[in-house]
Parts: C-alpha cells; sequence; structure tokens
C-alpha cells in the first residue's frame, strides 16, 4: 500500500475514535445523582420489642405517682387541682389504653394464644385493661365535676390493679416473648411498634408522653426526685 494512503487511513481512524470517545467518556462522567439516605438522628437509635413495651410501662407508674399523691391529698384534705388529674387520665387514655395496649392487645396476646403459652394470665390481662379503661372514664368525669369521692375511690382502683400488672408483664409476659418467635419477628415487631408510634402520634409518641407527665408532675409539685428519699439517721 501506498505510503500516503496509509497515513490517510490510519489518521481517519484515529479522528474517528477520538470523537467516538470524547461523548462516551462524557456520558460516564454524567452519572445520576447518587441518593445519600439520611442518617437517624441520636435519639432515633433502633429499640428493641421489650425494652420499647417496658419504657412505656415507665410512662404509666410516673402516672399512678401522681395518682398515689392526688389518692393521698384527698386523703388529707390538701388542696389541689383536679384537673391535673384529668389531664393525667387523657394521658393514660391516649398513650397507655388506645396505643400501648392496643399493641399488646393486637401483637403479643394473639401469639401468646396461639402458641398456647400464658393464655390464663392474657385473658386477665385483656379483662384489666377493659376495667382500666371504665375506671379512666370515671376520673375524666370526676375531675370534669370535681368529684373528689369517686376521684379518689377510682385512683385507689387504678393504682391497685395496674402495678400488680405491669410487674406480671415485665417479668413474666415479655420475657417469655423470646420462646414463641424467632429472632427475625421479634426485630420485626420492634421495627413495627416503631412505625405504629409515628403514624399514632406524628413523632416519637414515648418522648412526647414524658415531657406531658413531666409537665404534670411539676404542676403537682412531685417531680424533684430528692424529695423522695428519706432522711434516715445512722446509728452510732
Amino acid at each position: 500500500m501506498d505510503p500516503s494512503r496509509r497515513q490517510l487511513i490510519i489518521g481517519g481512524s484515529a479522528i474517528l475514535t477520538s470523537s467516538l470517545t470524547l461523548p462516551l467518556a462524557s456520558f460516564a462522567q454524567a452519572k445520576p445523582e447518587t441518593r445519600v439516605e439520611p442518617k437517624k438522628e441520636e435519639g432515633e437509635e433502633e429499640v428493641s420489642t421489650n425494652e420499647d413495651l417496658m419504657r412505656e410501662h415507665g410512662v404509666l407508674n410516673r402516672v399512678l405517682l401522681i395518682y398515689e399523691e392526688a389518692e393521698r391529698r384527698i386523703a388529707a384534705k390538701q388542696q389541689f387541682d383536679p384537673a391535673i388529674i384529668g389531664n393525667a387520665a387523657g394521658l393514660i387514655k391516649s398513650f397507655i389504653e388506645d396505643y400501648h395496649e392496643k399493641l399488646e392487645e393486637n401483637h403479643l396476646f394473639p401469639r401468646f394464644e396461639q402458641a398456647g403459652k400464658l393464655v390464663d394470665l392474657t385473658v386477665v390481662l385483656r379483662a384489666q385493661h377493659a376495667m382500666g379503661r371504665r375506671v379512666t372514664e370515671r376520673l375524666l368525669a370526676s375531675a370534669k365535676n370535681k368529684d373528689l369521692k369517686t376521684m379518689s375511690e377510682s385512683l385507689h382502683q387504678f393504682v391497685r390493679m395496674y402495678r400488680p400488672h405491669e410487674a406480671r408483664e415485665d417479668t413474666v409476659l415479655f420475657p417469655a416473648l423470646h420462646q414463641i418467635v424467632t429472632p427475625h419477628e421479634y426485630d420485626a415487631m420492634g421495627e413495627q411498634f416503631e412505625k405504629i408510634e409515628r403514624q399514632t402520634f406524628g413523632g416519637d409518641g414515648f418522648d412526647m408522653a414524658v415531657d406531658k407527665v413531666t409537665d404534670l408532675e411539676k404542676q403537682l409539685g412531685i417531680y424533684d426526685l430528692s424529695q423522695f428519699t428519706p432522711n434516715v439517721p445512722l446509728k452510732g
């Protein structure tokens, strides 16, 4: 082949290759923007199923302290604002009865009943949930009507039932959950509970409940934890 013709062909090939490579390189560089999933905030760490349920019992316990203090003041004829108990009963209704207990009734109790485990216990727990709702309605009405006699009776009934109720769930029912579900199902329940919580309250329902119960404790004058420390003199 004539040298000049061969150089012309090689030169033309180089130009063609260059023209094809440049657009392809540009296209490769113009990658679609990678979506970065937002990281969870510090306060949004994963919470296990039992931890979730038991910390909600912590909110219940703090309301029970409010109930006990109100019952004590009624017996001692000390004044306090009955609206505090109305608001506390409202928190019990929205966070414990309409949310926490519904989780237990819809997701926990059926699993135990289907597995034939602790069925006698779940029957009693269901009945106590139903009775607790009746007592809460009486508390709401008594707070509205400033009926301290009915309020005192209802406070006593609620506290007397829920102290052993939650203790039995914390020490018997919740630990036994590991025996009837797989680790995967247990983890999935925790995620499901968190999703239901956010859908129900439009955010972290637990944090909202803690804020509310803290405000009620301050109104009643029982927020300062140190006031419950006994002053026991040393022997000697």
